[in-house]
């Protein structure tokens, strides 16, 4: 449900814009002097504000110009009975969204009101998108080990010496290797990415050097190989320990000589390429049972980064988790929630054996199934999904068949599904009371209601 302002100092004008809105179902909040509003706006999260121009104690402008200053993206609509295109003009300039005059029109009103809310919807979607679209994400924490990484890849990432990173899986190694790349003097040219592990040992020659025509039964073309493509840039090797013996014979190759030849191939290729590893495996005891190449270890190793597992870095839990709240909540187009001290502490109680990967499923997880504050009950009742699900008002908890779930997306829907249902059920169907108290737009609600088949009495 839309939040709307209003600010004037007339209170027949507040009581009719007041009686219209939420007639059309939006919450409304109204005050009869800017230095009031400018308070209010500070202190909460409106979609929404229409704003008098001329008031007592604060002119209409100045509100908006200081409001903009707490809430850039917040849309204005300024109203006034004294409207002339001068001052529609200089409220644009200013940032306003759009002029009315008093008396306002019904349609004109509610009109300019849908657009002023569509184009915050947009703004948010695309601070998302923008968001997602990045080149990459900062590295959070304030912790020594993560201090001691940062200041490594500020030394590192400028030269052209190779990394090797080394950490558990979900600790955030791709990161390092992503700001070593961006950090350097090659990010305008492409990082190629290459999982070791994802690709089957009698495919990863002709990925990492690419295959003539022909060259094999399937080869139906010429292929170039992500050594050719990060010519100029960066290559990421992730889970090098996995790469079978011959191709590291040809990559320790490529190191060496900085040519490559294509599977099936005579002709040598000169490639320009910085070459960065990772690995959760320990390579010094792949290399004693002759998985790996002690060549090749030390041709990689040139700097050793290692990412520690989360369990190390219970410090940089609570920053970490608030991001996160943040940035999911804007994915799922909510109000950030709040999560009490008590809950941050539980969180850092528990033994993340799926590091920074799992507290963010984990935040995700609880957004979802929590009420507008996390609680450390909630943390409890939601740390193991694999446990029964809590008592709801006391009730027996019906025990749920987690076999049935393939991935943690299914059992998100599902979960999600529940929550919902149990809401509309206590609140009796109340589709508007439901979406204010969960805290989402109502029509957020019918979209979740029509995609989840949900209906009254099933």
């Amino acid at each position: 449900m839309a939040k709307i302002l209003i600010i004037d100092d007339e209170r027949a004008i507040r009581n009719t814009l007041r009686e219209i809105l939420e007639y059309e179902d939006y919450q409304v909040e109204d005050v009869d002097n800017g230095i009031d509003g400018l308070g209010l706006i500070e202190k909460n999260d409106y979609d929404l504000v229409l704003c008098d121009i001329k008031m007592n104690r604060m002119d209409g402008m100045e509100v908006l110009s200081e409001g903009l200053t707490f809430k850039p993206d917040l849309p204005f609509i300024m109203i006034s009975g004294h409207g002339t295109v001068e001052t529609a003009v200089e409220a644009s300039k200013k940032g306003a969204f759009d002029f009315i005059s008093k008396p306002p029109d019904l349609n004109r009103l509610l009109i300019t009101v849908r657009n002023a809310l569509d184009r915050g919807s947009l703004v948010t979607e695309a601070k998302v998108l923008k968001r997602k679209a990045s080149k990459v994400r900062p590295i959070l924490g304030n912790s020594q080990p993560i201090a001691k990484i940062k200041e490594t890849i500020e030394r590192v990432a400028p030269t052209d010496a190779r990394v090797l990173i080394t950490g558990a899986n979900g600790s955030g190694k791709e990161l390092v290797a992503r700001w070593l790349h961006e950090k350097s003097n090659r990010s305008n040219s492409p990082l190629i990415e290459v999982n070791c592990a994802a690709i089957p040992s009698e495919l990863i020659e002709s990925e990492l050097f690419g295959h003539e025509k022909g060259s094999f039964t399937s080869a139906v073309k010429q292929r170039i190989g992500k050594f050719e493509s990060a010519n100029g840039g960066t290559l990421f090797l992730d889970e090098i320990g996995d790469m079978s013996q011959s191709a590291q014979a040809k990559v320790l190759r490529a190191l060496q000589e900085n040519k490559i030849t294509r599977v099936g191939g005579e002709k040598e290729i000169e490639v320009d390429v910085r070459v960065v590893a990772a690995t959760n495996k320990d390579l010094l005891k792949e290399i004693e049972a002759g998985n790996f190449r002690m060549d090749l270890y030390h041709r990689l190793s040139v700097i050793l980064i290692h990412v520690p597992p989360l369990s190390e870095r219970k410090d940089d839990i609570g920053l970490l988790t608030q991001n996160f709240l943040e940035e999911i909540c804007n994915d799922y187009g909510m109000p950030p929630k709040k999560i009490a001290d008590s809950a941050l502490d539980a969180l850092k109680a528990l033994p993340w054996t799926g590091n920074i990967r799992e507290l963010r499923n984990m935040v995700e997880r609880l957004i979802i199934l929590s009420d507008k504050v996390i609680t450390d009950s909630d943390v409890k009742a939601f740390a193991n999904p694999l446990s029964p699900a809590p008592a709801l008002n006391g009730a027996a908890a019906p025990q749920t068949d987690f076999d049935q779930f393939t991935n943690f997306q299914e059992y998100k829907d599902y979960a999600e599904r529940e929550y919902i249902k149990f809401k509309l059920e206590k609140n009796n169907w109340n589709v508007s009371k439901t979406a204010d108290d969960i805290d989402i737009q109502r029509s957020h609600l019918y979209s979740k209601i029509e995609k989840f088949g949900l209906k009254r009495g099933e």
